[in-house]
């Protein structure tokens, strides 16, 4: 049963509240556990039904490096859901582009989460929401994540996520530094340079967490640890001259989200980091933006 014919949603980039690699599976996945937080800077994703039996994608805003047509995630996820339901239909999509692309933010694999949240919404009861989280996975390693986007401490290749209430509302300065840096290469680098990967502990490899929840700004430099940077770094210096300018504007605690190489600054409240900002004036071409956590207390 069809309930709409037409919808428009959100797919909110998320940062990486540290990340860490605790091992590599047989087949090249690797074992993660990092605390994800969606921002409030967003894509938009507009679903429609259309005449034509085909999956047509337009593509509109920030559009550098934003791959076209079936190579696209939206387009594979549609198609995905439309034959996992076994329907037979056409549907038309915009993308509207907020995120930037192959930055670390998520955009991708939330732009691809937002059709599948979208098809399941007009085609109510058309695959159960546990096949939903399968096509999710199938698609990419973040994607289940953006099912339901709220803080959530994310372990497994990206599978297994687990809800965190209590995360403090933070404010954000996100640069990037105008270069894409692709997952896979940041991974190989990774591979390629680590004589040994994260130590397995007991219990979480981010023993900040419950101090960040009670309001501890003390925490958050060792929370926002990221195994990938160095990595990053090799592939793209400016990263950590980003870095560098952002710890010395006042900032926190400064990170880098996913693989990079956009960096993060977490400041006492919006008013500090806008100031940061204008007082960096960073040139392009590197691009910053102002964000806020979402779904926090």
């Amino acid at each position: 049963m069809i309930r709409v014919s037409q919808v428009r949603l959100p797919a909110p980039a998320k940062v990486n509240l540290g990340l860490r690699i605790l091992g590599r599976r047989e087949d090249g996945y690797h074992l993660l556990e990092s605390l994800f937080v969606p921002i409030d800077l967003a894509d938009r994703v507009e679903i429609g039904l259309c005449d034509t039996p085909s999956v047509e994608l337009r593509i509109e805003g920030d559009i550098a490096g934003v791959p076209e047509g079936g190579s696209n995630l939206t387009v594979r996820a549609a198609v995905a859901f439309l034959q996992a339901a076994g329907i037979d239909a056409g549907l038309r999509l915009v993308l509207e582009k907020q995120i930037p692309a192959a930055a670390g933010l998520g955009g991708g694999s939330s732009d691809a989460a937002a059709v599948l949240r979208g098809l399941a919404r007009i085609y109510p009861g058309a695959i159960s929401p546990q096949r939903l989280r399968q096509l999710a996975l199938g698609l990419g390693a973040d994607i289940p994540f953006f099912l339901n986007p709220r803080p959530a401490l994310v372990t497994g290749v990206g599978e297994e996520i687990e809800p965190i209430p209590g995360i403090p509302a933070l404010s954000l300065l996100l640069a990037h530094p105008g270069d894409a840096l692709a997952t896979p290469d940041v991974y190989r680098a990774y591979d390629a340079s680590r004589a040994s990967l994260t130590p397995v502990r007991a219990g979480s490899t981010m023993p900040r967490i419950s101090a960040l929840r009670e309001g501890g700004d003390h925490a958050l430099a060792e929370l926002l640890e990221n195994d990938l940077e160095q990595a990053a770094v090799r592939l793209c210096p400016c990263i950590s001259e980003l870095r560098e300018v952002i710890e010395g504007s006042g900032a926190l605690a400064v990170g880098m989200s996913g693989s990079g190489p956009t960096v993060f600054g977490v400041f006492r409240d919006t008013i500090a980091a806008s100031r940061a900002r204008d007082l960096l004036n960073l040139a392009p071409p590197v691009r910053t933006w102002l964000a806020n956590t979402r779904g926090s207390r």
